[in-house]
């Protein structure tokens, strides 16, 4: 794998990423490291706690994540207009507990009927529970699911909530379903109500280190690391 930048070895940059690109970072940032020979300081968290942060001030290089947080840090100058950069695509999926039965969501009026059905349902405050509000809205079963909602704990994946026993189901991106033990995952959502989202890198303004974050940024769209997103519930884009 070749990575290069016209800066000097060893240059640190501080890159902040919500947690659905988390495990396909964890092994592409020490492949980057290892072929650049910069450091990449990473900081994982999800997309609500990130925005609020980057809001009142906290800097870095590189903003990752989906364009639901990315779009409004750039209207407010937080994030530099005109420099994101789409590197994966994610979808919405649904889980259960593993070993019960699967249900059947394959079309809208099932999906409606398997939501109603269910004592509990858990769902993120990030770009899959946002769209998902959507999805229950356009059902018309918003206050019914709103009422049984489990919210998880902080730092808590949705399927780690049915993984215990606490929600009968998962709502959250495949690629954040995934690394959970003890789930089963559906099928992605029907697809006239699913809604690709997607995931880039966004540069901070006061960047002191550009030419090494582009760097990072050319690297996640090299075929080396399209491998890898694929493998971890994500499509390159």
């Amino acid at each position: 794998m070749s990575v290069s930048s016209s800066t000097v070895q060893g240059a640190e940059f501080v890159v902040y990423s919500t947690i659905s690109a988390k495990e396909a970072l964890i092994e592409l940032v020490p492949e980057f490291e290892h072929a650049s020979g910069h450091k990449v300081n990473i900081t994982y968290a999800g997309g609500s706690d990130l925005s609020k942060r980057i809001f009142n001030g906290t800097q870095g290089d590189l903003f990752i994540g989906p364009e639901e947080f990315s779009d409004p840090l750039i209207k407010d100058g937080k994030l530099l207009a005109g420099s994101r950069t789409a590197f994966a695509r994610s979808s919405t999926g649904l889980a259960v507990r593993a070993g019960v039965p699967k249900p059947d969501i394959s079309s809208p009026g099932k999906l409606k009927s398997v939501l109603l059905a269910a004592g509990s349902v858990s769902y993120s405050a990030g770009a899959s529970g946002m769209h998902f509000v959507k999805v229950i809205e356009q059902l018309g079963i918003a206050e019914a699911i709103a009422a049984k909602r489990v919210v998880p704990r902080a730092g808590e994946l949705v399927g780690a909530v049915v993984a215990r026993g606490a929600a009968d189901i998962a709502v959250q991106q495949i690629s954040e379903l995934l690394p959970v033990p003890g789930i089963a995952i559906l099928d992605p959502l029907p697809a006239e109500l699913q809604q690709t989202i997607v995931y880039g890198a966004t540069a901070f303004p006061q960047s002191a280190q550009r030419d090494v974050a582009q760097a990072f940024v050319n690297f996640l769209r090299s075929e080396a690391a399209r491998a890898v997103l694929r493998t971890k519930g994500l499509e390159p884009a």
